[in-house]
């Protein structure tokens, strides 16, 4: 492939509902672009885009792929995403390079959440955007009701660039708005013909339409729109042009993209009507000025790019994907991260097509290409050079909430199995694993139950290490609501010196849940000598790591060590930390233990049709409403608190609520004491596994 400057160069992100069509529309983008001979099918697992074991075992985009395509002396970048939620980060990586969108919508389905969530993104990028609506093919298909369903939810500035010809129930061609011509399919061809008289009304309305929208882009064509003059093609194209580039006109074409029929026109009016990056602004830091630095994709300035998206594949090795903000990239270039403020040598520069790598001798401002052996260069890295280093803002990416807990199938496989969520992680931000030493399990963190459930499946069939998930343990914390006051003495012979310790301490609740005990004496007369002190708080310190109720973490405790006694010969530093364990279990079981739970701040954004459903979901799940905030679009922001183990599954229903609308979020704001049902079970479980010999008393 041949080098491409900045205004030849599109790079365009492909969004909307999964199963929508997005990776079959790629498809077809490649077989017209030449890339491969024949149409594959995400069915027989054969598309460009689609090309790991996973997705083709599932059928599903999981990845975002960078397919670059040739067309008309132009370089189409597509970013095809996927469109289930659990795999958002990858489209949130795209989208954060892309300089204009293809919101795929099905003609079947019609709008679909996640073509909702693709328009939200495009606003939040402030992208400019097409709609492609598919499955034309199919007889009981209207694009009519589609196009109809977008004007009503996004308005006016929805334009139907072209519409379908049916004839018998086929889709045999189309009429073009802006020329007012038919066209009809022969072979790959589309031939001009006759606007068929079924055709006209829609022709019509979609024209006056089109009209409006052109009028609206400046006064003079307001003017002439209301004098009845007409616009010529030149004029609409560019008024068009301009129009989709600032969001006020939003172009809606159609196709097929299994029988490859729409997409000829499509990839045709992305060169004609998208932008290039160079319309787009981005600023970074100088580091060493601390000025800010305007890279604007101005190849003439010094070059810097960002990593966007880390590829670490057993089969094809690991590579660090980049869009070039300023200036040219070549190969062997000596680059500096600034993130690990370290110089490094680029190597080769390649383009990536789909598993596929192609190398080039450089990248222009603008493009997007892979390099690879980047050492521990990562996602969100910026790339300059020493003299002039460069810092840009990291993404904007989601925060996994779902989360299991894991064991290893086979003990020795712990190391590997570390090391493979490690690569995972490099590559899949929205993917954490997670060591929670305070309640003594490992979990991994994902953005719903089928992102970890691939996780799950690719530790398997490509790294060759297996986990089992379950439940994750509430990370309840154990504390006490009375005062008690104990004596223990520990006292051991065993021929030759002995062991003694005997302490008399008093426990009593903190209001400072922040830190486990503290501990103070007021021992007088050295009933216990000064040397022991820390023994005795080493046994509390020890103490409080399992209390004594349920094996979970203490908070929350005073013990104060204020008498005792000790024997000259046999008192050591062992036998009074023995015994202060010992008044510790006794001491704490005296003084009203209590289990606390861990209370979340929870904010859910629904639109308004499914306030009602979400907050009495919430009232069943121990909620607090704190209040309900509406915002723009339509919906409305619930804050709430909750306790944090009612929310195990939250992802999954309220997606079931919402027809996958609803989005969540949630932070830890303190411990409150757990319901007695829910302590006694926790106790009783405690029991059993003592009883059965999986627990230590």
């Amino acid at each position: 492939m041949k080098v491409y400057t900045t205004d030849k160069i599109r790079n365009v992100v492909l969004l909307g509902h999964g199963s929508a069509g997005k990776t079959s529309l790629a498809e077809a983008m490649c077989y017209l672009g030449g890339i491969t001979s024949r149409l594959g099918r995400v069915e027989d697992g054969s598309t460009v885009s689609d090309f790991t074991k996973e997705e083709q075992k599932r059928g599903i985009s999981i990845r975002t792929s960078l397919i670059p395509i040739e067309w008309n002396d132009y370089k189409i970048n597509i970013l095809d995403t996927p469109g289930y939620f659990d795999f958002i980060g990858e489209v949130e990586e795209a989208i954060s390079v892309a300089d204009a969108a293809i919101i795929v919508v099905s003609g079947k389905s019609g709008i679909e959440a996640g073509t909702e969530r693709a328009w939200d993104l495009c606003e939040k990028y402030n992208l400019p955007r097409m709609f492609f609506v598919t499955d034309m093919d199919i007889d009981n298909v209207s694009y009519h009701n589609t196009v109809e369903n977008l004007i009503a939810e996004y308005g006016k500035k929805i334009a139907p660039f072209n519409f379908p010809i049916r004839e018998n129930e086929q889709y045999v061609g189309y009429v073009n708005v802006i020329q007012e011509k038919g066209f009809r399919w022969n072979g790959k061809d589309a031939v001009e013909a006759d606007v068929p008289d079924y055709c006209a009304d829609h022709l019509e309305e979609y024209r006056e339409e089109l009209m409006e929208a052109v009028a609206e882009t400046s006064e003079e064509f307001m003017e002439r729109y209301f004098g009845g003059d007409t616009f010529s093609e030149a004029e609409i194209r560019a008024a068009v042009r301009t129009s989709i580039q600032d969001g006020t006109i939003v172009p809606v074409e159609c196709g097929a993209s299994i029988a490859c029929r729409g997409v000829y026109t499509l990839m045709d009016d992305i060169v004609k009507y998208l932008p290039s990056a160079e319309s787009r602004k981005v600023n970074g830091i100088n580091l060493k000025t601390n000025e800010i630095f305007e890279a604007n994709f101005d190849f003439s300035k010094p070059k810097s790019a960002f990593i966007f998206k880390t590829i670490v594949d057993p089969f094809i090795g690991r590579y660090s994907l980049i869009k070039v903000r300023s200036g040219v990239f070549k190969t062997d270039d000596v680059v500096y991260d600034s993130s690990l403020e370290t110089e490094m040598k680029l190597g080769k520069i390649y383009i990536m097509q789909g598993n596929k790598t192609v190398e080039v001798p450089e990248l222009h401002a603008g493009d997007l290409g892979a390099v690879a052996k980047l050492g521990e260069a990562r996602t969100g890295d910026t790339l300059s050079t020493k003299a002039t280093p460069i810092q840009y803002p990291k993404m904007d990416i989601s925060t996994p909430y779902t989360y299991l807990r894991y064991n290893a199938k086979n003990k020795n496989d712990i190391d590997k199995i570390a090391q493979a969520m490690a690569k995972i992680a490099s590559e899949d931000p929205t993917f954490r694993a997670v060591n929670d030493a305070e309640n003594r399990q490992s979990l991994i963190y994902g953005m719903g139950d089928l992102h970890l459930d691939v996780v799950k499946s690719m530790l398997q069939n490509e790294y060759k290490v297996e986990i089992e998930t379950m439940a994750p343990k509430v990370a309840f914390r154990e504390t006490i609501r009375k005062t008690s006051d104990v004596e223990y003495k520990y006292k051991k012979q065993s021929g030759g010196h002995g062991q003694y310790g005997h302490v008399k301490i008093r426990f009593s609740p903190s209001d400072d849940l922040s830190v486990p005990y503290t501990f103070s004496e007021e021992v007088v007369g050295g009933s216990v000598p000064k040397n022991f002190f820390p023994a005795v708080e080493k046994g509390i310190a020890e103490s409080v790591q399992r209390g004594p109720l349920a094996a979970y973490p203490v908070v929350g405790v005073n013990a104060v060590l204020y008498d005792g006694s000790y024997h000259p010969v046999d008192s050591s530093e062992m036998a009074f930390k023995t015994a202060a364990i010992q008044a510790f279990k006794k001491g704490f079981m005296e003084a009203g233990p209590i289990l606390l739970e861990p209370i979340v701040s929870l904010k859910v954004t629904v639109p308004d049709t499914y306030t009602g459903d979400v907050m009495g979901d919430l009232n069943k799940r121990r909620g607090r409403v704190l209040g309900m905030n509406p915002i723009p679009g339509g919906k409305q922001l619930i804050e709430a608190e909750v306790p944090q183990m009612e929310l195990f599954s939250y992802c999954t229903d309220l997606r079931s609520m919402t027809g996958g609308r609803g989005v969540y979020e949630y932070e830890f704001i303190r411990y409150e004491q757990t319901p007695a049902d829910i302590q006694s079970k926790e106790v009783a479980a405690r029991a059993e596994a003592v009883a059965e010999g999986y627990a230590e008393a």
